[in-house]
């Protein structure tokens, strides 16, 4: 059995996502994973991890585009748009750069950045 390259753990990663697949997000993360959504949080390993794939605040699954992909050594940026749906305030539209990076083949740091747009 082959070992899947960063960017096949990265689109599973997404699709994952996608689904709200926690068991697929949290496969292609190392245990001890750090998210810094860049303004608003930062979660350590991955029990916190899991608790915002599906975010309290919002329901269903988000719709994720990924616009373009970067690679450089152990990190891969991808940059995006997404739509979300908001318990409070409905839809939600945004732009995001997620910056990945990676040890061990998995996904050991997310820095993203998400901007809400009209």
């Amino acid at each position: 059995m082959t070992t899947p390259s960063r960017l096949e753990v990265l689109d599973r990663y997404m699709d994952g996502f996608r689904r709200s697949d926690h068991a697929m997000v949290l496969g292609c993360l190392t245990d001890d994973v750090v998210w810094r959504v860049h303004g608003l949080r930062t979660t350590n390993g991955q029990a916190e991890f899991d608790d915002e794939i599906e975010n309290p605040d919002f329901e269903g699954s988000p719709e994720l585009t990924v616009n373009r992909t970067i690679e450089a050594g152990e990190v891969i940026v991808i940059t995006g748009t997404g739509v979300g749906h908001h318990r409070q305030a409905g839809r939600f539209a945004f732009v995001f750069s997620d910056v990945f990076t990676f040890r061990a083949g998995l996904i050991a740091e997310v820095d993203s950045y998400v901007v809400p747009v009209g």
